[in-house]
């Protein structure tokens, strides 16, 4: 919309006694210039300041009050497929307290199943906002809340437990979910940075859980962005004093993690980020089983069955009492030797028969050289009748 065409919206909405604000963008109304008094009246006459000011108040507070009635009588449905909505049961302190992403919140819940059956009641929860540490319903909703709101949210088992369910908190499998949430506050996460070893290491072990929470649920990019996340922590420089014990408990937590993200990324047919994975585990402890393992998968699905056959067999001199290992390298070494022999076979039928050939060659071979052998000989007869013959007529 244009200078002018707002202009004449505002007349049309004077004319038909109605101001809006969307288009005078304040709470009064737009009057024409030959309206406006350039004369200002003296300060001490403009009484009614205070009038005003309480009466722009009390409409402001009418509207929130009216707007957060509407949003307490009505559903929103988050995600626009009837799968995920909230309801708002107390209002908070206005859109501005609304968390952000990355940060710390904390919340009390209780979750029921559709029957109103209570599973779980949690008081101070507290979770970073967008890493997946809790189910999808939370992650996103809370994002939509107040701060000091409490709101009711309605949840399809795809956002919440899936076909699998749980078993802490009990949740049978398929199941919707009724979550009551209060938002209690939120803070700004710390600087991984500053912290000390030893909460650095716990807070990377608790994002490799969770995304080991969501590989059993076969969420695996969601299990990818929560390793993910636990690398992060695992490789951010620390500017406190670190042990050296400390940095090797770190680069477990690491290698685990690389491991971990391995499996999750052949689930997903990822084969290229898998292998740079488990190449990164191997940087930091060639000998590690479970890399070479998943590093041979990874290069038998790439077709590279010679490397991922001796990467198996490394595998299996450091353990060889491994049953997985012994079977998936059984498997690939018959699997191979099928290929090499459907190879041959391609071949031969692309060059002909090459044993008849040399056989025939050397049939070939063999008769010319037996009849060699007998010019030679017939030769030497007839040249021994002549020298016989000068002999006896020069007797003669």
């Amino acid at each position: 919309m244009d200078a002018s065409d707002a202009h004449e919206s505002a007349l049309s909405a004077k004319k038909s006694g109605k101001t809006s604000l969307l288009d005078s963008g304040e709470d009064f109304e737009v009057l024409d210039e030959e309206d406006i008094d350039d004369d200002l009246p003296p300060l001490e006459d403009a009484g009614g300041g205070d009038r005003n000011v309480a009466d722009n108040t009390e409409n402001k507070n009418a509207e929130e009050e009216s707007e957060a009635s509407a949003q307490m009588d009505e559903w929103l449905d988050v995600l626009g497929n009837d799968q995920l909505k909230k309801k708002v049961l107390e209002p908070g302190k206005g859109r501005a307290s609304r968390p952000q992403k990355g940060q710390d919140v904390e919340i009390n819940l209780r979750t029921h199943l559709m029957d109103g059956t209570l599973v779980e009641e949690q008081n101070n929860l507290s979770f970073t906002l967008g890493d997946g540490d809790v189910i999808q319903a939370l992650d996103l909703t809370v994002q939509l809340m107040e701060m000091g709101e409490k709101a009711l949210i309605h949840t399809d088992a795809k956002y919440a437990y899936g076909v699998r369910g749980s078993l802490e908190p009990d949740i049978p499998p398929n199941a919707q979910l009724s979550l009551e949430v209060e938002l209690v506050g939120a803070t700004d996460a710390p600087d991984v940075e500053l912290m000390p070893p030893s909460d650095r290491i716990a807070l990377a072990i608790r994002k490799r859980e969770r995304g080991n929470v969501h590989y059993q649920c076969a969420d695996y990019a969601f299990a990818v962005n929560s390793y993910s996340i636990a690398l992060q922590i695992t490789e951010s420089n620390s500017k406190v004093d670190i042990s050296p014990e400390e940095e090797e408990e770190l680069l477990d937590v690491k290698v685990k993690c690389l491991n971990n993200m391995a499996a999750s990324q052949l689930k997903l047919d990822h084969y290229d980020a898998a292998l740079k994975s488990c190449v990164s585990a191997l940087a930091h402890q060639p000998d590690n089983i479970k890399a070479l393992f998943r590093m041979g998968k990874v290069l038998a699905l790439q077709g590279e069955y010679t490397e991922a056959i001796q990467t198996l067999r490394r595998a299996l001199k450091l353990e060889p009492s491994n049953k997985t290992i012994h079977a998936e390298l059984s498997k690939l070494v018959k699997k191979h030797s099928e290929q090499r022999g459907a190879e041959q076979a391609m071949y031969k039928k692309m060059l002909g028969n090459p044993s008849k050939s040399g056989t025939t060659k050397s049939r070939a071979k063999s008769s010319w050289g037996l009849s060699w052998k007998w010019l030679f000989g017939a030769t030497a007869v007839a040249i021994g009748g002549v020298a016989l013959s000068v002999v006896i007529a020069a007797r003669n």
